[in-house]
């Protein structure tokens, strides 16, 4: 297990853990866009509240995919049925 030290906000972490060393390096760069997508957008928030709105942002992104992803799994089910259909 590596550590890895990355930015976020201009403040450094040590990150430790088992993924590689760019990978870290990439969701740290996600978050620290996200953090200054809401400072920008609030400019006078606390490093807390920016964290939780970021949080939500992320979360937000993360559940819409898994929707699409389930919209698209059940598509391609219901097509498969329909062509399985036509063998029978």
């Amino acid at each position: 297990m590596g550590s890895i030290e990355v930015t976020i906000l201009g403040q450094k972490y040590t990150i430790k853990g088992e993924a590689s060393e760019e990978y870290i390096k990439k969701l740290a760069t996600f978050v620290d866009e996200k953090m200054k997508e809401v400072y920008h957008s609030s400019p006078g928030i606390s490093p807390l509240k920016a964290a939780i709105l970021a949080s939500l942002n992320i979360a937000d992104e993360l559940h819409k995919f898994r929707e699409d992803q389930e919209n698209i799994t059940r598509h391609i089910e219901e097509r498969t049925n329909a062509l399985t259909g036509l063998f029978d």
